[in-house]
């Protein structure tokens, strides 16, 4: 496992830190989870994830490229 090093606001560590112990859970752990959600991950398990969707899709390119197209737009503006 790597080491890193952040700096944080002083009231984002406070409510981080306050989160892990509510929660039984340690901030790295917390951290990772957020990260995850954020879709950070590393590029081979994001191919894994297309290539298996691809797998089983019944859409052809264009029609499939139109609707990640459209689905990103809307994750991105919180829909």
């Amino acid at each position: 496992m790597t080491r890193l090093t952040i700096t944080l606001a002083d009231r984002t560590h406070r409510a981080l830190k306050e989160a892990a112990a509510r929660q039984g859970r340690s901030m790295a752990a917390i951290i990772e989870e957020s990260l995850e959600i954020r879709g950070i991950r590393p590029l081979d398990t994001a191919r894994e994830i297309v290539a298996s969707v691809r797998e089983r899709s019944v859409l052809d390119a264009d029609a499939a490229m139109a609707l990640a197209v459209k689905e990103t737009r809307l994750h991105r503006k919180g829909r």
